[in-house]
């Protein structure tokens, strides 16, 4: 079967994140679209201290990595600023801080779950029209796939409503939505890690790796419709914001039907700082998973969020999509020859 067959058959699980992703907000700190815009902006423009200690910038560009080694982000040098734009070094960005809130703005009479107030009076979509073409796409391509939420927050239960009325035909921007056959489970579970296992709850629902180490890949690998889950931010903060404390994604290379993708804007190439904690079970039919660098899986199954880009451009999330169904059958291939760290160059 050739590589376009494949991805057309392979069903698509969509592992994504929440604030700044698809949703420019944060309810756990009460940042609103414009202070959450800044804080994103903060993350990716590039300096370094000058010799008198004075901020330099090395880019005038955004960019997700440094654009020359010895650069550092405004946030790793100063922390995440909810005012980024508005004082200091972050002024130079101020237009482009605007442009993209301009962007952002609700269209017509505002929508109590589809739409959310700004900080001065102004309304934004709550979740970026970005989110809403990959799903209307995928369903007029006649696609299989479900998507799971994965948050550290608390904007689960209004972003799953503003996904159901979305679905129900509500959104102006997307009406042929209430076409695409995806029950929105509204009940958000939760994830929770320890050493020994991995623990998934929603409901009356309960599993854990302890019992079966593949038990968690095949639940998600069968999800059906929309749902959404809290990972353990407590775990992730205990491990220093690395990678091994990270939300959980399982991987299976020989299982020919499923292709996961994790979509996270604080997903790094540095696994001392990210926050998807990859897994892949290399050995055919083993429950018994390895952890792998980012730089596996980078644009395969993990995807580190433009947020510039999903918000002025609405086919932003379905390129991401496509790309890494594009490598996923490269990575495959190299699976086949060897283990992927040794073939796999991420190029």
């Amino acid at each position: 079967m050739s590589g376009g067959a494949a991805r057309r058959r392979r069903r698509l699980v969509l592992h994504v994140d929440l604030n700044n992703t698809v949703v420019v907000a944060d309810t756990v700190t009460g940042q609103g679209p414009r202070a959450a815009l800044n804080t994103f902006l903060s993350t990716v423009t590039w300096g370094r201290a000058g010799a008198a200690g004075e901020w330099e910038w090395v880019s005038d560009r955004p960019s997700l990595c440094p654009p020359c080694p010895g650069a550092l982000s405004y946030y790793s040098a100063h922390g995440r600023d909810p005012a980024f734009t508005e004082a200091g070094p972050g002024r130079r960005f101020r237009s482009l801080h605007a442009r993209h809130l301009q962007l952002l703005e609700w269209p017509g009479r505002p929508h109590d779950a589809l739409s959310v107030p700004g900080e001065t009076g102004e309304r934004f979509h709550l979740i970026l029209p970005s989110f809403f073409r990959l799903l209307d796409t995928l369903h007029r391509d006649g696609r299989a796939f479900a998507v799971v939420f994965r948050t550290f927050g608390t904007d689960l239960p209004r972003a799953l409503q503003a996904v159901s009325s979305a679905l129900d035909g509500q959104h102006p921007q997307f009406p042929t939505l209430r076409d695409v056959a995806l029950p929105v489970d509204l009940t958000p579970g939760q994830i929770r890690c320890s050493k020994r296992e991995v623990v998934l709850t929603r409901g009356t629902e309960r599993l854990a790796t302890r019992e079966d180490g593949k038990k968690l890949y095949n639940y998600f690998s069968s999800f059906e419709g929309i749902g959404g889950f809290q990972d353990h931010f407590d775990w992730w903060a205990r491990n220093n914001f690395s990678s091994r404390g990270g939300k959980p994604l399982w991987i299976d290379p020989h299982d020919p039907d499923v292709h996961h993708i994790f979509i996270d804007d604080n997903i790094r190439l540095d696994d001392a700082d990210t926050i998807v904690h990859p897994q892949v079970f290399s050995e055919q039919g083993s429950s018994s998973p390895r952890s792998v660098p980012t730089s596996e899986l980078y644009d395969v199954c993990l995807v580190q969020t433009d947020l510039l880009e999903a918000i002025a451009d609405e086919d932003y999330f379905l390129r991401c999509v496509r790309r890494c169904e594009e490598n996923y059958d490269r990575y495959l291939a190299c699976t086949e020859k060897d283990t992927p760290s040794q073939q796999w160059d991420g190029q």
